[in-house]
Order: structure tokens, then C-alpha cells, then sequence
């Protein structure tokens, strides 16, 4: 258990978070070289990552979970909170099983971002509650605040090669086939 809790951990750092801008760029690919390249079918690979990582997520997570601890976050004071992300994070991936809503590029963009909602909204909240402190300790130009954009730029760097790569695959599958 402890190797696939670590396997989604590494998807999620070096894929997972790269998601948006891998979808972006075939948006931008798409809307540049129009049917040049095969972006449908890089978006069709990314749909199905997405549901895959879902399901195997879901399941480690309620293997792992304790009974008594889901039914008092369900039920605590936090029970909207907690039953809109369990939405976000399980059903609402699902949708994507439908070929209309996953062929969308921003569908697909709202959806990777929903998936992850709490930890987006973890990472706001800290963000927002380091900047309002009592006390002038943190500025706007610490070095902290410098890292966090280059985690985002690096994210971007990372999927836009990503998705160039995928875009590269499938143009060597396609030369393939016509010899």
C-alpha cells in the first residue's frame, strides 16, 4: 500500500500538477496549427490519465481512511466542505467518461482543477493567512514568495514540454502508419 500511496505522490508532483498547462498548450497548438497535429487524441490521453489516476486514487484513499474518521468528517462541521471536494475529487472526474464533455479543453481544465481543489484551497489559505499576519515579518518579496513563483513557472515549463512530447509521440505513431 505504502508503494502506491508513494507511485500517486510522484505522479502527482512531475503530472498530475502539470495538467493545466499541458492542457493549455494543446489548446494553443490546436488553435495555432488546427488539425496539424493530433491534440483530440493527446486530450483523449489525458482524459483517460485523469479517470485512471481517479479511480486508483479513491480507492488507496478509502483503503486507507479509517471508518470512524470519514464519519466525522462527513458529518462534522466541515460536512459541505468535505462532501464538496469527495464530489470534486470522485464524481466529478467521472463525467469525463462522457466523450461531449471530454473532448472540451476547458471542461477538462475544470475538472483537473476540482480534483484538487483542497489542496489548492490549503495552499490559498496559507498563502493569504502568511501575508495578513499581526506582526511585519513576512514582506511580499521574501524568498518564499519568490519560490512559489518558480514552483508555477517550472509547473508551466514542465507541462508544456509534456505536452509537446505527447504531441511528438503520437506524430512518430502517425509516421509509422504510413509506411
Amino acid at each position: 500500500m505504502e508503494l502506491i500511496e508513494r507511485s500517486i505522490e510522484l505522479i502527482d508532483a512531475n503530472i498530475f500538477y502539470c495538467l493545466i498547462p499541458m492542457i493549455l498548450t494543446l489548446y494553443l497548438v490546436q488553435l495555432i496549427f488546427k488539425d496539424r497535429f493530433k491534440t483530440k487524441k493527446a486530450l483523449n490521453l489525458i482524459r483517460w490519465f485523469v479517470i485512471v489516476y481517479t479511480l486508483v486514487s479513491a480507492t488507496v484513499t478509502f483503503l486507507s481512511v479509517d471508518t470512524y474518521l470519514f464519519i466525522d468528517r462527513a458529518t462534522g462541521p466541515y460536512l459541505i466542505v468535505y462532501w464538496v471536494m469527495l464530489f470534486s475529487s470522485i464524481i466529478l472526474p467521472l463525467t469525463l467518461l462522457i466523450k461531449k464533455l471530454a473532448k472540451r479543453y476547458f471542461y477538462l481544465i475544470f475538472v483537473v482543477f476540482c480534483l484538487k481543489f483542497g489542496l489548492f484551497f490549503e495552499r490559498f489559505v496559507i498563502i493569504v493567512t502568511s501575508i495578513h499576519q499581526d506582526y511585519p515579518s513576512i514582506s511580499l518579496a521574501t524568498p518564499w514568495l519568490k519560490s512559489l513563483l518558480y514552483v508555477t513557472i517550472v509547473l508551466f515549463i514542465q507541462g508544456f514540454i509534456i505536452s509537446i512530447i505527447i504531441l511528438g509521440i503520437f506524430e512518430v505513431l502517425k509516421m509509422r502508419k504510413k509506411d
